[in-house]
């Protein structure tokens, strides 16, 4: 296994370490941040523990939401639990983000979603993969072949918050879904969900899920077709669907 996704499984399975016991508890305490999210002590945690192990790879550093940038030239770009409205209302979507970047460029990226029991990850130039465990034959990711939004499976994260032109899309769509946040990226990368947007994503919420779904065969950018940009829209889809979605959202 190339030594960054073997130290990427490793931040991961310190994560869900933190995470998994700390689901459901009936003492979990959640605070309100001050752009009024939620954040978790799992969430907290989980960030610090991978902030310890990556101390320890001389020269590399964080970008964590919950404790800020470190600087660094290398960096993880790391969401400790993305979908806190999930973890702290006992709901089994979400997941643990990681992303290795080097000069600008992400080679590396692991999402880790252990009550669902599952577990997305890729490197550059070597495909995306899944599995229930890292010890167990993976399956290599593909994006679907749907080229007709008629035929189509779409989800958004926030509907409510969609331009325009996305109920155009609900409208025409075999069937719409909100399965949100990073799963319906990852289910892009599937071949299960066709393509899957969010109004507004930070970097540490689309770093990971757009080299998993890239190394699948789909296409990531901005509502306008754009690089994908911290604090824009994010759109993932299949090749053959994406330049139709853009038509339909760009501004």
């Amino acid at each position: 296994m190339n030594a960054d996704l073997a130290f990427a499984q490793e931040l991961a399975d310190a994560a869900d370490a933190l995470t998994l016991p700390r689901f459901r508890a009936l003492d979990l305490r959640v605070e309100t941040k001050p752009d009024l999210t939620p954040v978790s002590e799992a969430d907290r945690a989980a960030e610090e523990a991978i902030r310890a192990l990556v101390a320890t790879r001389p020269g590399e550093g964080v970008l964590g939401e919950e404790f800020g940038d470190d600087g660094t030239a290398v960096r993880w770009i790391v969401d400790p639990i993305d979908g806190t409205r999930n973890y702290v209302r006992g709901v089994p979507v979400w997941a643990t983000l990681l992303a290795l970047e080097r000069e600008g460029r992400v080679d590396v990226a692991v999402v880790s979603a252990p009550a669902l029991k599952r577990r997305w990850w890729a490197v550059r130039g070597q495909g995306a993969w899944a599995g229930p465990a890292t010890d167990s034959a993976p399956e290599r990711l593909q994006v679907s072949a749907i080229a007709r939004v008629e035929d189509a499976v779409i989800s958004t994260t926030t509907e409510s918050a969609m331009p325009p032109g996305w109920r155009g899309l609900t409208e025409r769509a075999w069937t719409p879904r909100g399965f949100g946040d990073f799963w319906q990226h990852c289910l892009v990368a599937e071949g299960s969900v066709d393509l899957a947007t969010d109004p507004v994503l930070s970097l540490w919420d689309y770093a990971a899920v757009q080299l998993i779904v890239e190394e699948a065969g789909g296409r990531c950018t901005t509502f306008a077709g754009e690089p994908p940009a911290p604090g824009a829209s994010y759109l993932s889809a299949n090749a053959a669907l994406h330049a139709e979605a853009v038509a339909a959202l760009a501004p």
